[in-house]
């Protein structure tokens, strides 16, 4: 998607920092509402995300998906899914792209996923 007047700015990536992308409207929809809701907590999200989107060091907050939802497409492919809790029921959900080392935001919400109920 080109950047337009009005548009946020996205800092670029720097050094080893992994690019993030949207994937689908709806998770760039929803990542604005989770900024607007709580920006702090957002904003700890894209840095972790920025820095390693496969840490293990708080499996609470970030940790790869399982059974059925381990995975997710993109563009024909598949890549592992992740999730990272922004708020009690704030998540965002991720394709990770190891060897191009891009994040593929495919949901963002201020409400918990309805498949994990």
């Amino acid at each position: 998607m080109t950047p337009k007047r009005g548009d946020d700015v996205a800092p670029p990536t720097v050094g080893d920092e992994w690019c993030l992308r949207f994937a689908t409207n709806e998770a760039a929809k929803g990542w604005g509402e989770l900024g607007g809701e709580a920006p702090g907590n957002t904003r700890r999200c894209f840095e972790a995300l920025r820095s390693n989107p496969v840490s293990q060091a708080d499996p609470d907050r970030q940790h790869r998906l399982r059974g059925r939802l381990a995975t997710g497409n993109l563009g024909g492919r598949e890549y592992p899914q992740w999730e990272y809790e922004v708020t009690s029921g704030g998540r965002v959900r991720y394709l990770v792209d190891e060897p191009r080392r891009i994040v593929h935001l495919v949901y963002a919400s201020t409400r918990h996923p309805k498949d994990t109920e």
